[in-house]
């Protein structure tokens, strides 16, 4: 069962080892990113970032999809982590069970292209007019898509984001 879907450039880090793991009390994080799945280095990092006591799964976004549709993950507690709301809209339109999507950091280190600058959204959402458009089919799903870096801080509601 998937207990938190959150969207965090940075993918597991401090806030998340710490704060949300704790927070959701998960057993299991996947990680759903095509390049973090093809290097073993970025593989290796994010292991020892993640909590020892929570086992932790870094697949391409089409293999972390297979894996969270397998019937044996209905009684785990998941943290999914994607660090783009393209890979999130991938992510939600082939998983159920996803109860909400909450949206971390983004935008401030992700690579720009090129004449496509980002605009602030919120105090860590930076977005371009293509990023834009995935938040708005996130939203758009139906799910509840919340932004909030922290379990301390309120949850604020994207869709407002985005207008």
């Amino acid at each position: 069962m998937i207990s938190l879907f959150r969207i965090d450039e940075r993918l597991i880090h401090g806030q998340i080892a710490i704060k949300w793991s704790r927070h959701t009390g998960v057993s299991h994080i996947v990680v759903a990113n095509d390049a973090a799945s093809e290097s073993p280095l970025i593989q290796k990092t994010l292991k020892m970032a993640a909590p020892s006591t929570v086992k932790t799964a870094i697949k391409s976004v089409d293999d972390a999809i297979a894996l969270l549709n397998d019937p044996r993950c209905e009684n785990l507690k998941i943290l999914v982590l994607v660090n783009n709301p393209t890979d999130a809209v991938k992510v939600v339109e082939n998983v159920k069970g996803i109860p909400f999507i909450n949206v971390g950091n983004y935008g401030r280190i992700a690579p720009q292209k090129p004449d496509m600058p980002r605009k602030r959204y919120g105090n860590n959402i930076y977005c371009d007019d293509e990023e834009v458009l995935e938040f708005k089919k996130l939203v758009a799903t139906g799910l509840k898509c919340v932004y909030q870096t922290t379990p301390e801080e309120p949850a604020e509601d994207v869709s407002g984001l985005f207008k």
